[in-house]
């Protein structure tokens, strides 16, 4: 692993990932940290695996106390497994964001911590110092309570498995093979073209600057829109079952 993957990882100014690399094996956890005035963000903490390497690095950051947020984008284990642990470690009054059908099979973890439920508050969150988080629903893609999270002020999306990539090539930053590592990954995990293709064309109209999925590579500037048109017209899951039993 490169030195450089050790530590926390700017993203911005005030955006951190915090994931863990696993050079094992083609699927990695990205964990990133949000640093506001007065709260911090972290979101999709990862699996329990990774919970020693992500702390870690959510430690190097900010005190264990100034967490105040955590987003669980969906409810897969690699996603939010650890959570539990998580806020153990934390020792803060934290919240835990995220839709109603992702809230009603996390609790399960048995995690303590109240649920702020996006559907509950206007699909937003307004930190206290006035910087805008809004939560975009994509159901099935691939969980039926999954979303993304929009930080309005860096205009960053944190996708979860969306824009996600699959390959052992792997880079923090998107280079060269993105768009495959992309299309391995959303044919594999992505239930259709005909959820995909709208989704895609909704997010077309968003002008985010950065894409930071959950796993694969961070999509900056031109790579966004590529990445969008690229999963637009992409067939995957049932199609590709359809098609190996004509």
């Amino acid at each position: 692993m490169s030195r450089e993957l050790d530590t926390a990882v700017a993203v911005t100014r005030d955006v951190f990932w915090v994931g863990r690399h696993d050079p094992e094996t083609a699927l990695h956890c990205n964990a990133y940290l949000l640093v506001d005035e007065q709260d911090v963000v972290l979101i999709d903490p990862g699996s329990i695996p990774d919970f020693h390497v992500v702390m870690r690095k959510v430690l190097d950051v900010v005190d264990a106390g100034e967490v105040t947020w955590v987003v669980a984008s969906h409810q897969d284990p690699d996603v939010c497994g650890n959570l539990a642990v998580v806020e153990e470690v934390l020792r803060a009054e934290i919240k835990v964001v995220a839709t109603p059908n992702t809230i009603r099979l996390i609790r399960s973890l048995g995690v303590r911590s109240p649920f702020y439920d996006i559907e509950e508050n206007g699909r937003r969150l307004v930190l206290k110092s006035g910087r805008e988080l809004e939560f975009i629903p994509t159901p099935f893609l691939h969980s039926p309570g999954a979303m993304i999270t929009h930080d309005v002020k860096t205009r960053t999306a944190f996708t979860s498995d969306l824009f996600g990539g699959l390959s052992k090539r792997w880079e923090l930053f998107a280079g060269a093979g993105f768009l495959e590592a992309m299309t391995a990954f959303h044919q594999l995990y992505m239930p259709s073209g005909a959820l995909l293709g709208p989704c895609m064309a909704g997010l077309a109209t968003r002008n985010f600057e950065r894409i930071c999925p959950q796993h694969g590579s961070i999509l900056e500037g031109p790579q966004v829109a590529l990445a969008i048109e690229h999963l637009k017209g992409l067939r995957c899951g049932a199609d590709l079952e359809a098609a190996s039993d004509a």
